[in-house]
């Protein structure tokens, strides 16, 4: 094989047209072999003699797009001492753009013997491991512009590439559950009768499925098992995984794009798939161990894991912080996503061991001219000491608001003391935002998320019924803060059904209705149900998946409703915090009231019990200016709001408010009602609001 000197930037495998560059940065390595590998499974190794930086690197010649291949890195094996290199290992290249195959746990993945973890194990593992391949970077992106939809216009779609299409009828068979799937037209035209501006894809990095799950005939269905920071998860390719999945990934964004939608990606920079001591030498431990993890100070042949997994990836070496750098820029530059989900983002903070807003990791994005422009959306904690930091992360960065999501289940079920919280999530949380600068579209608000119960579970179990993950139920959050209305999972009592659709629309009512970004779990808007299973990401079956066969057209109504509502009214996505102060007409921003319809007092705000509430909207009061610099002014509306077990009598406010109010909306009646018996109110009359329900108003 003919080899010639490259060069020590970029790192991993560029093709250029006549040739392809291998770079690939290892401190520890004392020789590394270049393996190609042709279909039938031969193996070509080359050495790579150049070393510049502490990167290796090569260029061959006349070696192209669809080449598998892998590195083997000669270097001590002393974990002990932190040092894990194993020639006998094929490890991925973590700069891979595309990854052929999966692992099959076999031991020769291994650098242990299973009956004696002290032997060694030197088995070749290249029969039984992934093969990184080489790509093509050129396509054709038809004038291809990011949307660039501001964060407060954002109505957020949270998706997983399978589940979101596997089931559809109307989907060709061949790609559902394919990349093709989420950009095929059906797909599309979904989102956009929905509103949707935005898909948030649960992770689409090349990800592991963990051995446990697989011995158990189970498989890792979210992909928080992260192995290739640059490659599209080739599972969710429909045309092949030779590099077609980097073309069928670049055309779903392409016709996403085409339809206004924007598409932001789950990333899981904080482990990798490798897991602790006992894991597998797929790449970077093999690499590198030392650089790429966090080790125990004390005892080098462990991890210092901060995120559940068995690992941490090491966020003060430079060569980590610039490997997620690379590979976020590569997904906005290359692959042209719009913004980035990162799962687990205070472990990204821990430069040391405490959570350090001002780490080099958000130095580095924050000067970046790329990254920084796109959307930033932290999900604030992680599991080690001190993780929780929901409304601490810097300026740029928005939140996924776990405390919203809380307050609002809280509320609905009743729970004592939750209005004056209430109040402070429905107005976009000012108490966690703004005293960084923030708007009130830092807070990403979301009620249901993949990692628990759905909305429609939500509103129909108490307790979490796992048992298909095979873990005697032990698995999965337990205090869910849902309540199922009287009958716990599946029933045939109308008052019941009643109640918990009733809840649903107050739940979604709620959270698109709030100050803030809202964020819809995929099927949430049809009734979508995972059997009262918390805990789905081990069930790539029916049991996660949406059954498009049967929706609920009602629900699915009253949603594209709702979401309309908001898109059309500035009010309800403003991007300032309300401040209580009068504007022109010389009625405030926002007033909060009594049932009697005067305004609430210190004692209203600490009552135990949580009662009806009436929240008043100034839409003559916004104080903001259009793109063309024109004030923006909106219609006023009323939010009555009833969580209680009992009727209420409210009073709507005098005439220094608004003459009349026209009802838009009434979550107490069945969407197919909703036209039936609808009349405008005057200024000061009585009206009548269900036990658990939202009612909204529009000053005529």
């Amino acid at each position: 094989m003919e080899a010639w000197p490259g060069t020590a930037y970029p790192l991993g495998a560029s093709y250029d047209g006549a040739g392809t560059n291998f770079a690939l940065f290892s401190e520890v390595a004392q020789r590394v072999e270049l393996c190609l590998f042709d279909p039938d499974g031969s193996e070509i190794r080359v050495p790579m003699t150049e070393r510049d930086a502490l990167v290796w690197h090569t260029y061959l010649p006349r070696v192209s797009p669809g080449q598998r291949y892998g590195f083997r890195v000669h270097g001590p094996y002393d974990p002990s001492a932190g040092h894990r290199c194993d020639p006998s290992k094929l490890l991925m290249d973590p700069y891979a753009k595309a990854v052929d195959g999966q692992i099959d746990w076999a031991q020769a993945c291994f650098s242990y013997d299973f009956e004696d973890r002290g032997q060694r194990n030197t088995d070749d593992s290249a029969p039984h491991s992934m093969k990184s391949v080489v790509v093509n970077p050129y396509f054709d992106w038809q004038e291809d512009r990011l949307p660039r939809i501001p964060y407060h216009e954002s109505v957020i779609y949270e998706a997983h590439v399978k589940g979101m299409t596997r089931m559809h009828p109307d989907i060709p068979e061949e790609i559902r559950g394919s990349y093709a799937a989420i950009g095929h037209p059906v797909m599309i035209e979904h989102l956009t009768s929905l509103g949707i501006t935005a898909i948030e894809l649960m992770p689409v990095h090349q990800f592991v499925n963990d051995s446990t799950l697989v011995d158990k005939g189970l498989s890792n269905y979210w992909g928080y098992n992260t192995i290739g920071f640059f490659a599209p998860h080739n599972a969710y390719s429909s045309s092949g995984q030779a590099g077609q999945q980097v073309l069928e990934f670049k055309a779903m964004v392409r016709e996403l794009h085409r339809a206004g939608i924007e598409v932001i990606l789950d990333v899981v920079y904080n482990h990798t798939a490798e897991g602790n001591h006992l894991g597998p030498t797929l790449a970077f431990r093999g690499i590198d161990n030392a650089s790429y993890y966090r080790l125990v100070d004390e005892d080098p042949a462990h991890y210092y894991d901060t995120t559940g997994t068995g690992n941490t990836l090491l966020m003060r070496n430079p060569y980590v912080l610039q490997l997620i750098m690379d590979s976020l820029r590569y997904w906005v530059t290359e692959m042209h996503v719009d913004g980035f989900r990162f799962d687990l983002a205070a472990s990204l903070a821990r430069q040391f061991h405490e959570v350090d807003r001002l780490s080099a990791f958000f130095d580095l994005v924050h000067q970046d001219p790329v990254i920084s422009q796109v959307k930033l959306i932290a999900e604030p904690w992680d599991v080690g000491p001190g993780g929780y930091h929901v409304g601490n992360f810097p300026p740029q960065w928005t939140e996924w608001n776990g405390r919203y999501r809380d307050l609002v289940r809280d509320y609905w079920r009743g729970e004592p003391s939750s209005t004056g919280e209430f109040a402070e999530r429905l107005t976009g949380s000012s108490d966690l935002y703004q005293d960084d600068g923030r708007a009130p579209y830092a807070s990403i608000n979301f009620v249901t998320a993949h990692d628990g119960f759905t909305m429609a579970d939500l509103v129909s179990y108490n307790d979490k019924h796992n048992g298909a993950n095979g873990e005697g139920n032990n698995d999965g959050e337990s205090h869910n803060r849902s309540w199922n209305c009287g009958v716990e999972g599946p029933t045939d009592d109308l008052v019941v059904l009643g109640l918990r659709a009733r809840q649903h629309r107050n739940l979604l009512t709620t959270m698109l209705l709030s100050q803030g970004v809202p964020m819809i779990l995929h099927g949430d808007e049809l009734g979508r149900t995972q059997q009262g299973n918390n805990n789905v990401y081990c069930q790539d079956s029916e049991l996660s998946w949406i059954d498009w066969k049967n929706v609920d057209e009602n629900l699915l109504g009253f949603t594209r409703e709702l979401v309309a509502l908001r898109n059309e009214h500035p009010v309800f996505r403003r991007r300032q915090y309300f401040s209580g102060k009068e504007g022109a007409d010389g009625i405030p921003d926002i007033a909060w009231l009594r049932p009697d319809g005067t305004p609430m007092d210190a004692d209203d705000w600490q009552a135990p019990s949580v009662g009806p509430l009436t929240v008043f909207l100034n839409g003559d009061a916004i104080s903001e200016h259009g793109s063309r610099g024109d004030k923006i002014t909106d219609d006023s509306f009323l939010l009555l709001f009833n969580p209680s077990w009992k009727d209420a009598h409210i009073m709507l406010p005098g005439a220094q408010h608004g003459w009349t109010w026209e009802p838009v909306l009434d979550t107490a009646r069945a969407p197919g009602e909703e036209s039936n018996g609808r009349r405008s109110l005057k200024a000061g009359r009585r009206r009548t609001t269900k036990a658990r329900s939202v009612a909204v108003f529009r000053r005529a």
